[in-house]
């Protein structure tokens, strides 16, 4: 990932069509290390293509992979539609209760940039 991170600056930089050199600069001003094979690869595999096709076509096919996200709320749900008392909301409230307390904490990371 970090050389096509790498790749995508040297494009937004202005080069239509980064070289090796490019790349490698841009990894060793960060500090990370550089990857001859995969850097290679990467310009083979982009070699005459589009940048904007490729990001295109890249995020169609993320579409297509879905998130994943929605098993939560309906394994949360199940339990409380099979029983018939009243304790199922009372348990759904201290789900909701957790769930935002667990959102707000990780707004910050444990850190602020800004101390």
């Amino acid at each position: 990932m970090k050389v096509v991170a790498a790749f995508l600056l040297a494009v937004l930089s202005g080069k239509a069509s980064p070289t090796s050199a490019d790349i490698k600069d841009i990894l060793n001003s960060v500090g990370a290390e550089t990857e001859d094979s995969m850097i290679e690869l990467l310009l083979k595999d982009v070699k005459g293509k589009d940048v904007s096709e490729l990001i295109a076509a890249g995020s169609e096919k993320l579409a297509s992979v879905g998130g994943g996200g929605g098993g939560g709320v309906a394994m949360a749900s199940a339990p409380s539609a099979g029983g018939g008392g009243g304790a199922a909301p009372a348990a759904e409230s201290k789900k909701e209760e957790k769930k935002e307390e667990k959102e707000e904490s990780d707004d910050d990371m444990g850190f602020s940039l800004f101390e």
